[in-house]
């Protein structure tokens, strides 16, 4: 059983597992580059759910760390969810009918309502479509106040501002960091450091590949209105904040490659304010700001969560947010010596490792 543990990265993936080590008694030391929850996880919509998903297995996974949520937010109940439900008007690329069969063949509750229904549900949007989905058990959290409540909770040892040059090899296992002002030594590493982590693998002779996912995230002015639902539309996703903020990506279909169409960020972000006021009607929307983020998304799209070598673990995926409370908890688990977690079989980072 490790004792001690490193975790290189203070996002979400690393301050779930900060906490949930912490649970099982393990001391714990967590580096950061930055800041905690500076990199994606800041920079995310922050929306909880299982209605996207790569196959079964993957959907059947965020299934379990929505209920991982739940047992998360009687631990923290500061950082709790809000579990206001999806409106799910449109899949980019199939038509609503294909989706309300998925969902109703893997058991997944959507009900189909509708457009004097969605008219009730959420009176601002201007121009209901005929019919949306309505998914009642998903929600959303502010990923980087989840992130700093839980690394607070845990108790572990943050460093910011201190990046992992390169991972300390002896003996054929991995004891820890090397940084600029030192090593860091420990029973078990795990790389929770998204787009960062193949950087660090390399020079064990491993090749981790990913995607480029850029994002920009737009915020709006607080408004006076509320927004009742997760709104998923043709043009992005859509939510408010609790300071009556309004949240969309910059990008249509936001899963998508879009690292062609960052170059011009502003342009970007005025196109998705524009497509907000005319959603809502909100001629006086204002945008406040924009992030410009990268999403930490392995080759196949699907998480890696795992051990990769001796003393060595590795936990990278996409979406962050939806399976951060299940991710720390199993991981945190496994390191400590609690027994693997039957629905991560799927997922172990020697699924798409290779040697150089």
């Amino acid at each position: 059983m490790a004792q001690s543990v490193l975790i290189i990265g203070a996002g979400i993936i690393g301050a779930s597992l900060a906490f949930h080590l912490a649970r099982h008694g393990a001391q714990v030391t967590v580096l950061d580059a930055a800041t905690p929850a500076s990199a994606a996880s800041g920079r995310s919509f922050g929306w909880i759910n299982a209605s996207f998903y790569e196959n079964p297995a993957h959907h059947h996974l965020r299934v379990a760390a929505m209920a991982a949520h739940h047992r998360l937010a009687h631990l923290l109940p500061d950082a709790a969810p809000n579990w206001q439900g999806t409106l799910w008007f449109e899949q980019q690329g199939a038509d609503f009918e294909t989706k309300a069969a998925e969902l109703a063949a893997l058991g997944y509750a959507a009900k189909a309502v509708t457009q004097a229904e969605i008219a009730t549900l959420e009176p601002r949007v201007a121009n209901p479509p005929a019919q949306a989905l309505h998914i009642a058990a998903e929600g959303s959290v502010d990923p980087a106040a989840l992130t700093r409540a839980l690394l607070a909770a845990s108790g572990a040892k943050v460093l910011s501002g201190i990046a992992a040059k390169s991972l300390i090899e002896a003996a054929g296992q991995i004891k820890g960091a090397r940084t600029a002002i030192g090593p860091f030594t420990a029973d078990h590493t795990v790389l929770a450091a998204g787009v960062a982590s193949p950087a660090l693998l390399a020079p064990l002779g491993l090749d981790l590949p990913m995607l480029t996912r850029p994002g920009i995230m737009v915020y709006t002015k607080p408004v006076t209105w509320r927004i009742n639902h997760i709104l998923v539309t043709p043009d992005q996703e859509i939510r408010q904040d609790a300071s009556g903020a309004i949240l969309a990506p910059g990008i249509v279909n936001h899963q998508a490659d879009a690292s062609e169409s960052i170059a011009n960020p502003q342009a970007m972000a005025d196109a998705t304010l524009h497509r907000l006021r005319a959603r809502f009607n909100a001629p006086d929307l204002e945008l406040d700001r924009f992030t410009l983020g990268f999403r930490p998304v392995p080759a196949d799209g699907l998480p890696l969560i795992g051990a990769v070598l001796p003393g060595l673990s590795l936990a990278v995926m996409h979406s962050g947010v939806t399976l951060s409370a299940l991710a720390g908890e199993a991981l945190a688990a496994e390191i400590t010596g609690q027994g693997d977690h039957p629905l991560l079989g799927d997922f172990r980072p020697n699924r798409l490792l290779r040697t150089i």
